[in-house]
Order: structure tokens, then C-alpha cells, then sequence
């Protein structure tokens, strides 16, 4: 039927799409109800081939927040092919969990960072080390604590592989 009207086979709803990326999410929180906001971007639909079905691929600016002190939204540019055939593992793509560990739990604990900068070099030597193909890391961290009103005060840093 989908192909009869033009489209290249069976598609997955975005809407579907959109609820299995946040599943992830839900899962790291373990509660919905701290997802204040949530959007995404449709670029491409989702075709679902009839015998292997569809692989899903999240890639996403995540945000770790530590109670009302800080928000970190990383974005991290990779060096991929062209192209990425139905059957391509997901190894081929970066495992947010990858970039949820730089931002929380590869920060050294105890350690007192006099600089929000040295923080966010320190997120950036870990995503680096972390993965060869990683080629740009853009560190965006916003100081919650004195924003008001929706403002976002703080400091975005960028570092590109040497």
C-alpha cells in the first residue's frame, strides 16, 4: 500500500520514533515525571523493511542535570561513512551512555574544579580518549542555580580533535 502512494515501503510512525528515543531517557531517570521538556526533529522517515524490520539510531544533545546546580548538554560531531545500510551495527553509531559517563561519572570524584571551563576540557579529554572518531566536542554548561526566567547563563566550549 505505502509504496502505491509513493512512499519507499512500510514506515515507522514518527510518533513511535519519537517514544522509543524517550524510552532511553525514561530508563537513565527512572522517572518520567522529571522529563520537563522534550522535542525532536524529523529529518528522514523510518522505513521498516519486512523481514529485518528497522534499527533505530538515537542520536541526541544530552543534557545531564544535578539538581538545580547544572545543566551539560554535549554536542559531538563524529567521523561516519557517507552511508549507513539497513544492516549497520549500532556500534557504528555513538552510545549516548558514552557521552552520559563524560558528563557525570568520568568527572573525577572529590576533585574540586576551580574553572566551569576546566570541567567542560575535562568532559571534552574523555569523549576524545574515549572514541577515536570523535572529531569535535561542543561542551554547553549552564549554571541553573542563577538563571531566572528561562535564561541560560553560563559557557559553551568547543574543542576539536588535535
Amino acid at each position: 500500500m505505502a509504496t502505491r502512494v509513493g512512499l519507499p515501503g512500510v514506515l515507522a510512525h514518527g510518533m513511535l520514533t519519537m517514544g522509543l528515543a524517550v524510552e532511553t531517557i525514561v530508563e537513565w531517570l527512572g522517572d518520567s515525571g522529571r522529563i520537563l521538556e522534550y522535542g525532536v526533529r524529523f529529518t528522514r522517515p523510518v522505513v521498516v523493511d519486512a523481514e529485518s524490520g528497522a534499527t533505530v539510531h538515537v542520536v541526541a544533545k544530552v543534557g545531564a542535570v544535578e539538581e538545580t546546580a547544572l545543566r551539560v548538554d554535549l554536542t559531538v560531531d563524529l567521523q561516519c561513512p557517507d552511508h549507513f545500510a539497513p544492516d549497520t551495527p549500532l556500534s557504528a553509531s555513538k552510545n549516548y551512555l558514552d557521552l552520559k559517563h563524560a558528563a557525570t561519572a568520568a568527572l573525577p570524584e572529590g576533585l574540586h574544579f576551580t574553572l566551569i571551563e576546566a570541567v567542560a576540557d575535562h568532559i571534552c579529554e574523555t569523549l576524545f580518549l574515549a572514541d577515536e572518531r570523535v572529531l569535535r566536542v561542543q561542551v554547553k554548561i549552564v549554571k541553573l542555580a542563577i538563571a531566572e526566567a528561562g535564561e541560560s547563563i553560563g559557557i559553551t566550549l568547543v574543542r576539536h580533535r588535535r
